[in-house]
């Protein structure tokens, strides 16, 4: 059987979408498939809405790691962005590092072996090239989910997108694989929206 390509849609200060990115590479280890990650921002989801104040201050610096992200992917390639989202999480979420997104995102490249210069994508500049693209990377993935979901956003490629998984931990080994065959078989339901139950606790990062 060919490898199948998985696509995860990712805003890099978001721990869920890391998590889940986890997850996708664990099954990856026991299952013929790609994961590849792409990028969507939840600066560009919430523009305009009326949020707390302490989230809206979030948003407003997330736009540096999601414009970075776009650069990577489009100079280095998706390979070379992988590399930089898991130094990037490892120091951001795992490591606790977010008093200075910017100061990790240059750690990141340097840990990813990726040019420095890069980091030049990082401070927002409305309408250039790097936020236009950034803008049609993140409708690619709410184009197949629509508005009312957050990140990640996963696509099987044919059949349904949608929002998810949520996981904390991140299931490993065979259970990796057995979630992936289930997530997959979902997607081929037309008829298929939602599930869900209520996070009581944190993200486990384990």
């Amino acid at each position: 059987m060919s490898e199948r390509s998985v696509e995860l849609f990712v805003d890099p200060v978001c721990p869920f979408a890391w998590m889940t990115s986890r997850w996708l590479l664990h099954a990856a280890a026991v299952r013929d498939i790609t994961p590849t990650f792409s990028v969507m921002s939840l600066s560009v989801l919430n523009e305009g809405r009326d949020l707390d104040e302490g989230y809206r201050r979030m948003l407003d610096d997330a736009w540096g790691p999601a414009r970075l992200s776009i650069a990577i992917h489009r100079q280095e390639g998706a390979e070379a962005f992988a590399r930089w989202y898991s130094a990037w999480g490892e120091r951001y979420h795992v490591g606790g590092q977010q008093e200075d997104r910017r100061a990790v995102a240059e750690q990141a490249l340097a840990a990813a072996e990726l040019p420095a210069s890069l980091i030049e994508a990082y401070e927002p500049v409305a309408g250039d090239v790097l936020d236009v693209a950034l803008r049609a990377s993140h409708d690619g993935a709410i184009s197949r989910v629509g508005e009312d979901v957050g990140t990640p956003v996963i696509s099987f490629g044919g059949g349904t997108a949608y929002f998810g998984p949520v996981v904390s931990p991140a299931p490993k080994g065979e259970e990796a694989g057995r979630l992936l065959d289930a997530l997959a078989t979902m997607a081929e339901i037309d008829g298929f929206y939602e599930l869900k139950r209520t996070r009581a606790d944190g993200v486990d990062l384990s």
